[in-house]
């Protein structure tokens, strides 16, 4: 995996997603053909990699954003939430047409499910990935992507931010086959139980199952794999063995973009020169307290509020 250099080599990109959420809050999730009332709407900033640029800036990272928005009506809401977290925005390019769109519905229990429409993020391709990798290699030196793009731009990001020498780390939502010459270009994969079980074909239900599905990825290719457990914590899977990381319980409020939060906390803590074990502590304590508020990019947590949890359950 890439290391930051002397030079000051410790950015963050993220090559994903952005949408525009609109969130339902209800007792419970209507049954097919139902309508119900709910308590609560939203309509904020979201998307897989908006999300995860906005955790990793939140974490103090150099961090820019590769990725597609509408010139609609939402255009401004995706771009006023990045640049406040502090996003480098140079490589959000602009599309004709609508801004990707997520219908999220939460329940009391904190679940939720979620429909994503990709619209802008559709138009995502190679000559706009290259050209943002090239420019951002010299002071970048961990790539973070997800599968809200098009599938057949996986191969091509993984591909190139190895070739750059970057630390890719891919999580793999929504769960969906890949090429298998993906995996070997990935350092790290994020799978929670769901998508580990879809990907390896082992159900993954505890951490002995779990490290079964990160060997799976191990013999695919893949550097290491981090597991993510909900409340039995994360299981990390690398060549030299399997290590449990136990969570840091908070009563859940809403459970979207905890994922997100946890992917950018960990890409900066590697940045940083953090191991990759310390580094899941981080993301831990970043998606613990993510849970603990509504909605995504509002919920997620600055880096002052992850490390004062951390200290406090020491």
């Amino acid at each position: 995996m890439a290391t930051p250099s002397p030079e000051g080599r410790n950015g963050v990109v993220i090559v994903g997603s952005v949408t525009a959420d609109v969130t339902t809050f209800s007792q419970r999730l209507p049954a097919r053909g139902e309508t119900i009332l709910g308590d609560q709407f939203t309509l904020m900033l979201g998307g897989k990699g908006a999300n995860q640029a906005v955790a990793a800036g939140r974490a103090g990272a150099r961090t820019s954003f590769v990725g597609c928005v509408g010139d609609d009506l939402f255009h401004d809401l995706v771009v006023d939430g990045l640049t406040d977290a502090g996003v480098d925005l140079t490589h959000l390019r602009t599309v004709p047409g609508p801004t990707g769109v997520a219908h999220i519905r939460v329940d009391a229990s904190a679940q939720n499910d979620i429909v994503m429409v990709p619209l802008a993020n559709a138009e995502l391709n190679t000559a706009q990935i290259d050209e943002a990798l090239d420019a951002l290699a010299p002071s970048t030196s961990v790539l973070l992507t997800q599968l809200e793009t098009p599938s057949a731009l996986t191969a091509h990001i993984t591909a190139r931010g190895r070739e750059l020498g970057m630390t890719v780390i891919l999580d793999p939502a929504p769960a969906a086959p890949l090429p298998a010459e993906v995996w070997a270009n990935i350092d790290i994969v994020t799978p929670n139980e769901t998508e580990a079980s879809v990907l390896s074909g082992i159900e993954v239900t505890d951490a002995a199952t779990a490290e079964q599905a990160g060997r799976w990825f191990l013999d695919h290719g893949v550097a290491a794999a981090v597991i993510t457990l909900a409340a039995q914590g994360s299981c990390v899977v690398t060549a030299d063995g399997a290590t449990l990381v136990p969570p840091l319980p908070v009563e859940a409020v809403d459970t979207t973009a905890a994922g997100d939060a946890y992917a950018g906390y960990l890409g900066t803590a590697l940045a940083n020169g953090a191991s990759l074990t310390d580094a899941v502590r981080l993301a831990t304590a970043a998606g613990a307290l993510t849970v603990t508020k509504q909605g995504a990019s509002p919920s997620l947590p600055v880096r002052a509020d992850v490390d004062a949890f951390l200290a406090s359950r020491a």
